[in-house]
């Protein structure tokens, strides 16, 4: 029931049938109260310097935008960087240091899935989740970090940083509940936006491929991955944003599909690893711009060199 409720929003909020271009007309009244109050918030904000460089990635919409892999793109360009995001579908509450340049402190279930990315794809970087991002970039600083990158912050008002928005194509352009915009790009508001296949591009690889391969992953609207997939997926299986996976489920899958191994995305491989089941990567990296590093208002002396 829970999937086919995430699955029906997110087909409301980006590729809207009839009924649901209908419903979303009606609630308009209600989309335009939220984004006066979402504008009155932004306006009653003033951005705090931190005094450390901060750069915020992330997208208006709700939803995915490819966030993880270009905040991952950009801080493997540094040599002293920190990661802070909120770390949604955690089992933990609070600050955590997840990871510093060393070491990895605590699973998946205490981090959430896109931290654990994070931790394993940037040997370099420190990762900390927090509701408050203020007290884990301070925490960063402590650290002996140099540069900060939040994960989905350009609501973060009270924070002074830059703030990279990837553009997400939709056909529904409204605020919530009526669309899935959650905030505008105010006037004033400073940002780069950038769009997938002008700004930067994914480049898709498969790990560990096998003969009959199952695609079983748990991301925001799935079906981004179509264009992605080798020939020799038997089956697709779609499961809500952040689900957490048993084994005994993923078990059943590749008996069922009579499959090789599973084709997973990093996100849902952070959380199976630990099962022992064949699991086969579709492991999407993203390559930047030069002139979207340009871009960036700080200064380039803590980038590694090339």
């Amino acid at each position: 029931m829970k999937k086919a409720l995430v699955f029906w929003v997110e087909e409301y909020f980006y590729n809207p049938k009839p009924l649901q271009k209908f419903l979303s007309f009606f609630l308009l009244p209600l989309s335009w109260i939220y984004c006066f109050i979402m504008y009155l918030r932004f306006k009653s904000q003033t951005a705090e310097d931190l005094g450390i460089k901060i750069i915020s990635v992330g997208n208006l919409t709700v939803g995915g935008s490819g966030k993880t892999p270009l905040v991952t793109a950009l801080a493997l360009k540094y040599t002293k960087p920190a990661v802070i995001l909120r770390g949604y579908g955690r089992q933990s509450s609070g600050m955590l240091v997840v990871k510093d340049k060393t070491n990895i402190f605590c699973d998946v279930n205490q981090s959430g899935d896109e931290a654990m990315i994070y931790a394993k794809k940037l040997p370099n970087a420190t990762v900390i989740v927090s509701e408050d991002r203020k007290i884990a970039i301070q925490k960063a600083k402590e650290l002996g970090c140099e540069i900060i990158f939040l994960d989905d912050a350009y609501s973060k008002h009270n924070i002074k940083k830059q703030d990279i928005l990837i553009h997400v194509n939709t056909k529904n352009n409204f605020c919530l509940p009526s669309g899935p915009y959650r905030e505008r790009l105010w006037q004033g508001k400073e940002a780069v936006v950038v769009q997938e296949g002008v700004d930067f591009i994914r480049e898709v690889h498969v790990n560990n491929p096998t003969a009959k391969m199952t695609l079983v992953t748990a991301i925001a609207r799935p079906q981004r991955l179509d264009k992605y997939l080798p020939k020799n997926v038997v089956a697709k299986h779609y499961f809500e944003d952040h689900h957490i996976f048993t084994k005994e489920e993923l078990e059943n899958i590749l008996r069922n599909d009579n499959a090789t191994s599973l084709l997973v995305t990093f996100k849902d491989y952070v959380k199976m690893e630990s099962f022992g089941l064949p699991l086969s990567l579709l492991d999407l990296e993203v390559k930047v711009d030069e002139s979207i590093l340009k871009s960036l208002l700080f200064n380039n002396s803590m980038r590694k060199e090339s």
